[in-house]
């Protein structure tokens, strides 16, 4: 059976199956919209976690940054996993016993504003379309290779896919969804790294074939000649890092407390009955995302090895584009491969120098990787079906955020508190059917590939969400002026500036005219920075929290009972 025939087959069959599950859990209620009714137990919610935040940056372009750009790739790895701990160390507990399912929900009370909740509101739909750009996009290359459509329409595909268990199930169809979707993003990732590990270095896991030696009788350890070839093709050591070290530090941090602060991952803990529940479900999450992250730097260096050496050839002399695999062709029709032959020999040949005839796109190393590997189809066929897994389970999250935003926090809680249970829920679909309309035409016309686009969406809730969460917590004193004026300093400086490098000055966008050498996709820690200066400043020349809302904050960070979901 052919490749697209089995990717028909697998994928559909996922569909089906996503499809079935959003009919069995239907939202029946806001409260099952919201947060599954809060009754999810704490293993399936772990799974159902992972799911969401693992998004198509992770399974799709993770990988394929490590590939490209070798150490310094490491700094995505660390930042996306670092976040994690921090949000279920420091954040996650303590938001759920606040009770408030949602993030501007928690912002709202806590800083005691109307103003501050739709300050909160503005920032989550700005944070979470930023990133949803990036998982529409994601699903529109896995459809345009292996289903053979363009882009546009793969992404309209997904599009009507998270419709449907979105708006019909909300958070409660989502959650079971999101269950099935790990367990095929899991499997789909883990199998080819598997197969490649055995065939390059003859051992079963790759977190081990990574560092082991080759199977070629050579002696040579797999990273040693990753280094070897990329030195010998005008490449940076694989091993060797470029990036400042600044620059490093604060893309990493702003990773780190990006992941604290999305707003589609905290909302997770809400959908378990209890406090203990929460943690125990943020323990499992950490588990299951190890299975990914730990694969994920031996298989980019897996398909690194396999590219080079398929592109130029046993001898790194080039190979005859006639005689070329079919997977370079499969994946010129899509746009994501070109080739310019420059010296007008018929030979293809990948270089980091003058030489070099191909272009690449990151964003397939992870789905072209079986194939470049010539493994089986169905494998080839389970990969698509992760990534398209991967993409939609965080694409529903997010706009789940976004609808529950429009219709809890800025109808029920601003302009008609009035409405009923049956009319939010109504507002709640509409707005999700908006968002995936906004949505779609990002992912058609994105901002850049997906992990970049992911890490300005992590920046954007670096600068503003993290502070305000953090302060509401551990500063019982701080206020809503100050809590406002540093959200909205914090988010629009680093907006500015990564709208200016990437979009408004692209050519200006190199270390020399970057802020003290700090990337746009790493700014999101001074906007942090400048979130808190500015709202300490605002703070000391106002009044401090009234003393009720003092009390709330004490009795938030020293537990006492567990905490209802409550939308109330």
């Amino acid at each position: 059976m052919d490749i697209q025939t089995l990717t028909f087959l697998i994928v559909g069959g996922t569909f089906a199956l996503y499809i079935a599950i959003a009919i069995w859990a239907r939202a029946g209620s806001t409260n099952d919209f919201y947060v599954a009714g809060g009754g999810v137990p704490p293993v399936l919610n772990g799974m159902a976690t992972a799911a969401d935040w693992m998004s198509a940056a992770s399974f799709i372009s993770m990988a394929g940054l490590i590939s490209f750009m070798g150490y310094d790739g490491a700094v995505y790895l660390m930042g996306w996993t670092g976040g994690y701990v921090l949000l279920a160390l420091c954040l996650a507990p303590y938001l759920r016993k606040f009770g408030k399912f949602t993030v501007p929900d928690f912002i709202g009370d806590r800083y005691y504003s109307q103003t501050a909740r739709t300050v909160a509101v503005f920032c989550a739909i700005f944070v979470c379309f930023t990133y949803v750009a990036g998982q529409m996009r994601g699903v529109g290359v896995v459809f345009s290779r292996f289903l053979e459509v363009d882009i546009m329409t793969g992404v309209l595909i997904g599009m009507a896919i998270v419709f449907f268990y979105t708006v019909l199930g909300g958070m409660k169809g989502i959650t079971y969804t999101q269950v099935a979707q790990f367990c095929v993003m899991v499997f789909a990732y883990v199998v080819p790294a598997v197969f490649i590990s055995i065939m390059l270095t003859g051992h079963i896991l790759p977190q081990t074939g990574f560092g082991a030696t080759l199977a070629d009788g050579s002696g040579m350890f797999l990273l040693e000649k990753l280094d070897q070839l990329s030195v010998d093709l005008g490449f940076t050591e694989y091993t060797s890092g470029t990036k400042s070290t600044i620059d490093v530090f604060f893309i990493t941090f702003a990773l780190m407390v990006g992941t604290a602060g999305l707003p589609h991952v905290i909302v997770r803990f809400f959908t378990v009955p209890k406090v203990s529940d929460a943690r125990k479900s943020a323990g499992w999450a950490l588990a299951f995302i190890a299975i990914v992250y730990t694969t994920a730097p031996s298989l980019a260096a897996f398909a690194r090895t396999n590219m080079i050496e398929t592109i130029n050839g046993p001898e790194m002399q080039g190979t005859e584009y006639a005689e070329a695999p079919m997977w370079i062709k499969n994946w010129e029709k899509t746009g994501l491969i070109e080739w310019n032959d420059q010296n007008n020999d018929g030979k293809m040949f990948y270089s980091g120098d003058e030489r070099n005839e191909m272009v690449v796109d990151r964003d397939i190393m992870v789905l072209a990787n079986p194939e470049i590997a010539n493994l089986p189809a169905w494998v080839i066929a389970l990969v698509a079906a992760g990534g398209v897994a991967a993409a939609l389970s965080t694409s529903a999250g997010l706009l789940l955020v976004i609808s529950t935003s429009v219709s809890h926090d800025l109808l029920k809680r601003n302009f008609a508190p009035n409405i009923s249970d049956k009319a939010e829920l109504l507002y709640a679909r509409m707005a999700a059917a908006i968002a995936i309309l906004i949505a779609g035409y990002f992912g058609i016309n994105p901002p850049g590939f997906v992990a970049q686009v992911v890490a300005f969406a992590f920046g954007l809730a670096a600068s503003s969400f993290f502070p305000a969460i953090i302060m509401g917590i551990f500063s019982k004193r701080m206020n809503d002026k100050g809590a406002v004026a540093g959200m909205l300093a914090g988010i629009t400086f680093t907006a500015v500036y990564i709208i200016y490098f990437k979009f408004v000055n692209p050519e200006a966008s190199t270390p020399e005219n970057w802020w003290f050498g700090i990337s746009p996709e790493g700014i999101g820690t001074l906007g942090m920075l400048v979130n808190f200066v500015v709202a300490f400043l605002v703070f000391k020349s106002t009044k401090e929290a009234p003393e009720d809302i003092q009390e709330l904050v004490e009795s938030i960070r020293y537990p006492k009972g567990a905490g209802q979901a409550s939308a109330h």
